[in-house]
């Protein structure tokens, strides 16, 4: 097949190269290979000839701008597929993006969902639940140089190289028309991440529990982890500190 990945980031530069090991022609498509999703500028020489899409391109912000930012990448990803005659068009999203409105992000994201489903092409919705590599700046932006504050939500991270080979999958298969949501095996209170992060990098600051602090202090209950029916995948998060 012929595919395009819009976004050269963490996940996008991974796909890339699976796809390609599995024996697909890939388009890499991002800002510093000349395409802009708010402009369109571009879109139409990345999109010449292929037949799925899959967009993991992120808002450079995570507040109300957001939402615009969304609105207008999509409506200009949809209208350039159609005309390039795409067949599949994939977007990554977030496990429990539809119950957290108090979160500009969310809400961004969940517009983007609508839009997609909305579309004149055939789509994929793959949730992913929060990444590993996302735990340690997560947990900065409450730290100082004696205490870490982290509020006790729940969660069930996964490793971005699981999320890729779901994400090739869907990519290389019928669209699903639907949700698939992704998570890692194990499920913990994010406060319980930043201990076991704490001891894997020898840092022996406290771990205090407060469900004012940070982004995921907007979040209640279990909504950030997978409903039934989700693609577990096989990292476990201290595997992957070890490893």
């Amino acid at each position: 097949m012929k595919i395009t990945v819009l976004g050269t980031g963490l996940l996008g530069s991974q796909l890339a190269t699976e796809l390609r090991a599995r024996g697909h022609e890939v388009t890499a498509a991002s800002l510093s290979s000349g395409v802009d999703l708010l402009t369109g500028a571009g879109l139409d020489k990345a999109l010449a000839g292929a037949e799925a899409v899959v967009n993991v391109t992120n808002s450079p912000t995570f507040d109300e701008q957001s939402i615009e930012f969304f609105r207008t990448t999509v409506g200009n990803l949809l209208a350039a597929g159609e005309r390039a005659g795409v067949r599949h068009q994939l977007v990554l999203s977030i496990v429990g993006v539809d119950q957290v409105p108090e979160l500009d992000y969310y809400r961004a994201k969940a517009l983007q969902e609508e839009l997609l489903r909305g579309g004149p092409t055939p789509y994929s919705i793959v949730r992913a639940t929060q990444f590993f590599e996302f735990m340690e700046p997560t947990m900065s932006w409450t730290s100082d140089e004696t205490t870490v504050r982290l509020p006790a939500t729940l969660l069930q991270p996964i490793a971005s190289r699981d999320i890729v080979d779901v994400l090739a999958d869907v990519a290389t298969g019928t669209p699903l028309g639907g949700i698939l949501e992704i998570a890692g095996p194990d499920t913990f209170t994010l406060d319980e991440i930043g201990r076991m992060t704490l001891a894997a990098r020898g840092d022996r600051r406290p771990v205090v529990v407060d469900n004012q602090a940070g982004l995921f202090a907007a979040v209640h209950g279990n909504v950030l982890t997978p409903g039934p029916g989700a693609r577990l995948a096989p990292t476990r998060y201290q595997d992957w500190l070890n490893g």
